[in-house]
């Protein structure tokens, strides 16, 4: 069999043209700042194609380019003055950040009204507790997605393979929420290979190129590959080996177009639902 594939560019196309007409319908323009500290040639990228999708759905954006030296005080002062505009509705401190500032000071100082990445404690313990507010970015993408499939989760084993703060763990979250019986696996889970056998929904996220085997899956699964990895030869894969998951998977994302997409679409999504619970708006969470 060969698995269908989910479209992650035309889901997340149209995420965009709904965040645009939110906007559209709004009597000002949200604003996003994003704050980049040195020149690390994946975070330009992905700040201006950030900037680009931003400006064709009618949000402000203003990015403030950091030199690499910059110190860890006057990243705060740059953050607490971001938190006091009131023309700013989302903040995006870009990650990673030189080694020589605490990444999680920077997180912490951010207004949690404000942290469109959903990484503040205040953001991550309303994910925990089943309230939540602003949700990370890739984990939200990986939820439309499977809503777009007509995966059902109510139920469903699912595993989570990748335990990081920025994936698993709040996708983990998002998946009990919506009833699904929830396996995180990670680098010391025994037998690995077997959990992912067991799984009828399978998350990866682990950052290691082409791990996960053909024959480490059940047919029909619904395989949603979170990693981008460039090889030597220049070529982009995913965490599993797409020529051999394709000929077993139900439904599987392709690497690229699949779920790096959806990260910059729910980013929009996030600063438009921040700027319209700041300014009197109102706007649940939705996971469609």
């Amino acid at each position: 069999m060969t698995a269908r594939l989910i479209d992650g560019k035309g889901v997340a196309d149209a995420l965009r043209a709904d965040v645009a007409a939110r906007v559209t319908s709004l009597s000002y323009s949200p604003g996003l700042a994003v704050v980049v500290v040195g020149e690390d040639p994946a975070s330009v990228t992905y700040v201006r194609n950030k900037d680009k999708a931003a400006t064709q759905t009618g949000i402000d954006t203003m990015t403030t380019w950091m030199p690499l030296q910059t110190s860890q005080a006057a990243l705060l002062e740059r953050i607490n003055a971001l938190n006091a505009d009131p023309c700013v509705d989302g903040i995006l401190v870009q990650f990673p950040l030189p080694p020589h500032i605490d990444s999680t000071a920077i997180v912490e100082a951010l207004d949690p009204a404000k942290d469109v990445d959903g990484f503040h404690p205040f953001n991550v313990g309303r994910l925990a507790s089943g309230r939540p507010r602003l949700v990370p970015c890739t984990p939200l993408g990986v939820m439309r997605l499977l809503a777009h499939c007509d995966a059902p989760i109510a139920g469903a084993k699912v595993l989570v393979l990748g335990r990081s703060t920025l994936v698993g763990r709040p996708l983990a979250a998002l998946l009990l929420a919506a009833d699904a019986t929830v396996t995180v696996a990670h680098s010391c889970t025994r037998d690995l290979a077997d959990e992912c056998r067991r799984a009828e929904i399978l998350v990866v996220a682990t950052g290691q190129a082409e791990m996960v085997r053909g024959d480490w899956i059940k047919p029909g699964v619904v395989v949603i590959d979170v990693g981008i990895n460039r090889l030597a030869d220049g070529r982009l894969v995913g965490d599993v080996v797409f020529e051999e998951c394709v000929e077993v998977a139900g439904a599987i994302t392709p690497v690229p177009g699949g779920v790096g997409p959806m990260t910059i679409a729910c980013l929009l999504e996030n600063t438009v639902t921040a700027s319209e619970r700041r300014r009197g708006g109102s706007s649940a969470f939705r996971a469609k």
